[in-house]
């Protein structure tokens, strides 16, 4: 429950808020609630928070999408002119403001949920036309009071039980995505832990330091801590969602540290960091264009060899790129499962927070990626 509640407490503050601004225009007399009309403070309430809450809750989000942010603002600021106008009008059950309202929370769902409400636009917005007119007809052309008020009481029911069919048909979706989602999820990090720490790098890994000991060389120990600690991050680590950045960069140095013994041969290898240590990033993930510049370029060179890595992170920006030279003669059909998982966990935990790019010239491949960890 306390999970819960930090993972929505924007909802919280978005519902403190709300009551704040509503209490200040009731004091300065811009709007007036009337405690007898159930029905409209339920639906303004409902969707005052809404239009409070989400801009907090999705506040790394807006930040990257300024459009959506002024469009959220516009809807709060015209929500309150809509219940001022109401308040200043002094109609009984004014029909500008229902309208008013169903605007608002038609615009609000095309905002939060384009695609889902895109689906629908057509349907409700013809519904909502024929309502409306249907509304102001009873309004103004019946003279029958008994009629008009039983009508338009059964009418403001109608209006806007579609937008709760919205809401419920949005939140379903939602839920069969996450679940889609955590399934997807488990199926890349089953398949990262499949693709890391691989037999045959174990294992000449294992031969290498076989000849360690025979030697009875001094880097033996090293060897062994080094591939113990890989070993412990990828089985344990591995599992967390999110991991300092600087644990994933010394398990990068260990991988080099150990091809580096593994290969005997000399291969320039240049690594700089200027990365905040506090950033947290999900596992694993800068291990596989890492793992693709060894299997697929210095494996293949004899002399000139070299992988140039630079990690950086500014503002909870996370700037990483890897260079090296491959032999352009030499093909593999393989060449792309560790690209392809590493493409998959970026949509799946960075969507739309996240940027990757890839330059092949001649015998050079570069990788770029900038991911937002916040």
């Amino acid at each position: 429950m306390i999970a819960f509640l930090k993972k929505y407490k924007a909802f919280t503050i978005g519902l403190l808020l709300f009551r704040l601004i509503v209490v200040c225009l009731s004091y300065f007399e811009i709007i007036h609630i009337d405690n007898s009309e159930v029905l409209a403070n339920t639906l303004s309430f409902i969707f005052g928070w809404l239009i409070t809450s989400l801009p907090i809750h999705f506040f790394p989000f807006l930040k990257q999408h300024k459009t959506i942010s002024v469009k959220l603002l516009f809807l709060i600021v015209l929500f309150i002119l809509v219940m001022a106008n109401d308040n200043q009008s002094q109609i009984i059950d004014n029909p500008l403001t229902f309208a008013g309202l169903i605007v608002i929370a038609l615009v609000f769902f095309s905002i939060i949920a384009p695609s889902f409400f895109k689906k629908y636009a057509l349907i409700i917005i013809g519904y909502y036309v024929l309502s409306l007119s249907y509304l102001y007809y009873i309004r103004v052309y019946i003279n029958d009071l008994n009629r008009y008020l039983q009508q338009e009481k059964e009418l403001k029911i109608i209006l806007f039980v579609p937008l709760f069919v919205l809401l419920i048909g949005w939140i379903y979706q939602q839920w069969k995505w996450m679940k889609s989602v955590e399934s997807k999820k488990a199926k890349a990090e089953l398949a990262l832990l499949k693709s890391q720490i691989s037999p045959h790098f174990f294992f000449n890994t294992l031969n290498n330091l076989y000849g360690l000991t025979i030697e009875k060389s001094d880097d033996a120990p090293n060897v062994v801590l080094k591939l113990s600690d890989m070993m412990r991050y990828t089985i344990y680590m591995g599992q967390e969602e999110k991991v300092f950045l600087k644990d994933d960069i010394t398990y990068l140095k260990n991988y080099i540290d150990l091809h580096k013994i593994r290969h005997h041969k000399s291969v320039d290898v240049r690594f700089k960091n200027n990365s905040d240590p506090t950033i947290k990033i999900a596992p694993l993930l800068l291990i596989l264009p890492l793992e693709n510049a060894f299997k697929h370029g210095i494996e293949h060179l004899a002399e000139e060899a070299y992988i140039h890595i630079d990690i950086k992170t500014d503002s909870g920006i996370l700037y990483f790129t890897i260079e090296n030279n491959f032999d352009s003669s030499i093909t593999t059909k393989k060449a792309g499962i560790g690209l392809d998982n590493l493409k998959q966990r970026l949509k799946l935990l960075y969507p739309n927070k996240h940027n990757l790019q890839i330059e092949v010239k001649e015998n050079n491949y570069k990788l770029s990626l900038k991911i937002h960890t916040i």
